[in-house]
């Protein structure tokens, strides 16, 4: 759901881009080095590396899509190099969606270990950005689409490797089902008011469905726990909706007024 903008930086003409798509192209050896341990681990095939470095590349180009042009120097910042950094531990677990095979309890084990660091890092962008004063909308949104990616990522391969029942998949669908909303009813598409609420059950999400993918969580128990977070999932979109639905121009307390839509 929409975040909190971060604030803008300061405007650096046309070289920031230039840097950027820099910063982008270094992110290919930290990509690299996690497929490859990845592939050498899981003993995955050649067409695997295919799979990261196409998925790199689409998110690569909606990155180059969206970049805007005054962004705080140098190149994507300090902040969104974090966040591109966990990019390249979130690609190539993405890749294994693609594998034929599910992947098994040592798949499982490295799984849990990369998500669980890509998980970590997801505050460690923010706080930068914050102490230096390099809070932009792009990079708010940056993070914001690649925390989604990952809950899709992790609910498709715990439905994958067997842990919980293909409903599992509606934690990481929410946010794409509610961005699908908004193109039917535009107020959906509001800025939201700042949310700890929001952020804390983000965080649920992530921390259950690694908990589900945990060989030693026996399947019930780990039902049970993606039962609770998408129940809390479910809850936290429910009240921004109605929220929404109340207060974004265009709906309930604007028409009652009369403010413009």
């Amino acid at each position: 759901m929409p975040p909190r903008a971060r604030r803008p930086g300061r405007t650096h003409g046309s070289t920031g881009p230039v840097r950027a798509l820099a910063d982008v192209a270094l992110g290919l050896l930290p990509l690299a080095a996690c497929a490859f341990t990845t592939s050498r681990l899981l003993e995955l095939p050649p067409q695997y590396f295919a799979d990261v470095l196409g998925i790199y590349t689409l998110m690569a180009a909606l990155l180059v899509r969206f970049l805007p042009r005054d962004l705080p120097p140098p190149g994507l910042g300090a902040a969104n190099q974090i966040t591109l950094v966990r990019a390249t531990l979130i690609m190539p677990l993405a890749g294994l969606i693609l594998q034929p095979a599910p992947p098994a309890a040592a798949a499982l084990w490295w799984i849990v270990a990369i998500s669980t660091v890509a998980l970590a890092l997801d505050g460690v962008d923010g706080l930068v950005a914050r102490r230096r004063g390099q809070e932009t909308r792009f990079g708010a949104r940056f993070d914001m689409e690649l925390d989604a990616f990952l809950m899709l990522v992790l609910a498709v391969l715990v439905w994958r490797a067997g842990r919980v029942d293909a409903w599992v998949l509606l934690i990481g669908a929410l946010r794409y089902l509610f961005v699908a909303a908004g193109r039917l009813w535009p107020p959906l598409t509001a800025d939201l008011p700042d949310s700890l609420r929001r952020k804390a059950i983000c965080v649920v999400q992530g921390v259950g469905l690694i908990v589900c993918l945990a060989p030693l969580v026996p399947p019930d128990l780990a039902a049970r726990a993606a039962t609770g977070a998408l129940a809390l999932l479910v809850y936290s979109f429910a009240v921004d909706v109605i929220w929404l639905i109340v207060n974004a121009p265009g709906g309930i307390r604007s028409r009652r007024h009369g403010y413009p839509r």
